[in-house]
């Protein structure tokens, strides 16, 4: 017989093969689909270029009353001293631009036009946010009952969702903003027109969430975690809220960055038409339907409030396509 073989107390202490020196343990720890995503994403640095701008857009617009107030700078106050009186266009070239007026001032009433930037992003990026958590919240709750449900559910929410896409938003649109101009339930003037444009953007724009998420909802309900769930006894509210949303937060995300630049244009685009914000408050989209008449005299004051609409659409796609492909669990 071969005698048994003794081990050192040294040889007892060592370390298996398998542990590297110099490996630290941050190197070989495992990480969470959290953290894999924010990896990809750093990865991306277009993206990363696109969320940065999103989020200084986001701080200009949450803290704008008091950039105005620290700045000296008030969107709408008239310099008509700026104005030549017989060319309708500021004085000086690249409309007015100076230190005191670093954008230009318009050519109607010599306002200056970074207070009035300023000072519109917060309509822009209020009504653009709640008509897309309004229509978020509405299509995420119909697409996963009618995904999950299916039948008879699935068939009336699938015939809803088709009604809603038939309407034509946009005349629609200008139809209910120029009919309750004048006050409803209890709102009148600016608040007014916020509210009726994130209702009206987001309740009508929700079919589009609604169809992603229910086949989303479709793909997952076959899965072994929702089988495993209703095996045990889970009833349908705690399988839809516990079990199918947590999994659908990736895809909402992701929609949800890629639809706000969109709903940025459609306000824009009834402001333009004169049925969104009116003045004196000042908007993006105002502020280009003011220029229409006056580009000839001074193209700037249609360029700046342009520049401003393009930049901010601009980051949130890049920002959306950056989160689409972290997320994406097939992505290399």
């Amino acid at each position: 017989m071969t005698a048994p073989i003794e081990t050192t107390g040294a040889e007892a202490g060592a370390q298996p093969e398998a542990v590297l020196s110099g490996v630290k343990k941050s190197q070989i720890e495992g990480r969470s689909l959290t953290q894999i995503a924010w990896m990809r994403f750093k990865r991306d640095k277009v993206a990363m270029a696109g969320g940065v701008v999103v989020v200084l857009l986001v701080l200009m617009a949450v803290f704008s009353k008091p950039i105005q107030w620290i700045f000296g700078l008030d969107p709408n106050k008239f310099n008509q001293d700026l104005i030549d009186p017989a060319l309708l266009a500021p004085k000086g070239g690249w409309g007015g631009m100076s230190w005191d007026h670093p954008l230009g001032v318009d050519p109607q009433y010599g306002r200056d036009m970074l207070a009035r930037i300023i000072d519109g992003s917060w309509v822009s990026l209020l009504v653009a946010g709640g008509a897309t958590l309004l229509s978020v919240c509405i299509g995420t709750v119909l697409g996963v009952v009618a995904g999950y449900y299916g039948g008879w559910i699935d068939s009336v929410i699938s015939r809803l969702m088709d009604t809603f896409l038939a309407f034509p938003l946009l005349l629609f649109a200008i139809s209910i903003s120029a009919s309750v101009q004048d006050g409803f339930f209890g709102l009148d003037g600016l608040p007014l027109r916020i509210c009726v444009l994130i209702f009206v953007i987001g309740f009508f724009s929700w079919p589009y969430i609604g169809r992603i998420v229910r086949a989303q909802t479709m793909t997952l309900r076959k899965r072994e975690f929702i089988e495993a769930a209703t095996s045990l006894g889970a009833r349908g509210p705690y399988v839809l809220f516990r079990e199918l949303l947590p999994n659908l937060v990736a895809p909402i995300l992701v929609y949800s960055t890629l639809i706000i630049p969109t709903n940025i244009l459609f306000e824009a685009a009834l402001s333009f038409l004169g049925v969104g914000i009116a003045p004196p408050q000042a908007s993006w989209g105002g502020m280009l339907s003011n220029a229409v008449d006056l580009y000839t005299a001074d193209p700037q004051y249609m360029f700046v409030p342009g520049l401003a609409i393009f930049i901010t659409v601009l980051a949130f796609n890049l920002l959306g396509d950056g989160l689409r492909d972290a997320l994406d669990p097939r992505s290399k």
